[in-house]
């Protein structure tokens, strides 16, 4: 499939797992990429897996955290390739703590990466949708579909980034421009093989949250991601799309 030809996507969190995953997808079916991440090294490897196989990626590293680096990241993708069609707002974090514990710079972290980061590159990006008739993708989570233990801020951050999606949508109804999210369950990323919990939690309040079909690839996601992004997902705005193997269902 040529889906993404003469097609411009700027991908966060590019750097490993669905980030990565992303950005090889779009760039197999014709896609240019800019590939960003705070793991330079990361990212590096992204554009050089992506070239191996034919496909083009310019990289940026930078924090997402930061409203300046979101408006900069925007405009060196335009800068690099003319345009912007697909925004992806993959990068984010996660830990498993007490709510006691929680720190006041942890707390303030999650929320910069995962609320403050898509809010501000779709705010910067928005422009040069508009123009392309462009399309967002936020990665939320169930999460953010559900309360879950010892997940609480990582719970709010997803819940928020579910929020954007659909309010964004409806600000966008008379536009082009379509908006959606993917709630995906646990995913064998990085992010999931480095979780840790606190070693004195009660596992009967997490057992549901952990389903029976086990964990989603990273290129499961990628396949969700590239339809929602591609002409064939055109009459879908505003919808979270649930990629968790049944956990959110009953």
């Amino acid at each position: 499939m040529e889906r993404f030809t003469g097609k411009v996507a700027l991908i966060t969190g590019a750097a490993s797992g669905i980030g990565r995953a992303v950005t090889l997808r779009l760039t197999s079916e014709g896609g240019q990429v800019l590939a960003h991440d705070l793991n330079a090294a990361g990212v590096e490897e992204t554009a050089k897996l992506a070239a191996d196989a034919g496909g083009a990626v310019e990289v940026r590293a930078g924090d997402v955290s930061d409203p300046e680096e979101c408006q900069a990241a925007v405009e060196a993708c335009v800068s690099a390739y003319g345009r912007l069609d697909v925004l992806g707002n993959v990068a984010g974090i996660a830990r498993g703590e007490h709510m006691a514990d929680v720190s006041v710079a942890g707390y303030r972290q999650m929320m910069g990466v995962n609320v403050d980061g898509p809010f501000f590159l779709a705010q910067a990006a928005l422009p040069h949708l508009l123009e392309s008739g462009g399309t967002i993708v936020n990665i939320a989570s169930n999460a953010g579909l559900m309360g879950q233990a010892y997940t609480v801020v990582y719970c709010m951050t997803k819940g928020a980034v579910v929020q954007l999606t659909r309010a964004l949508a409806m600000e966008l109804m008379k536009t082009p421009v379509r908006v959606n999210a993917i709630a995906p369950a646990g995913t064998n990323t990085n992010l999931t093989a480095t979780w840790t919990m606190p070693s004195d939690i009660d596992w009967d309040l997490m057992g549901r949250y952990s389903g029976m079909r086990g964990m989603n690839s990273a290129d499961e996601v990628a396949n969700v991601f590239a339809f929602l992004a591609s002409d064939e997902a055109s009459s879908i705005h505003g919808a979270i799309i649930s990629a968790d193997r049944g956990v959110t269902a009953g």
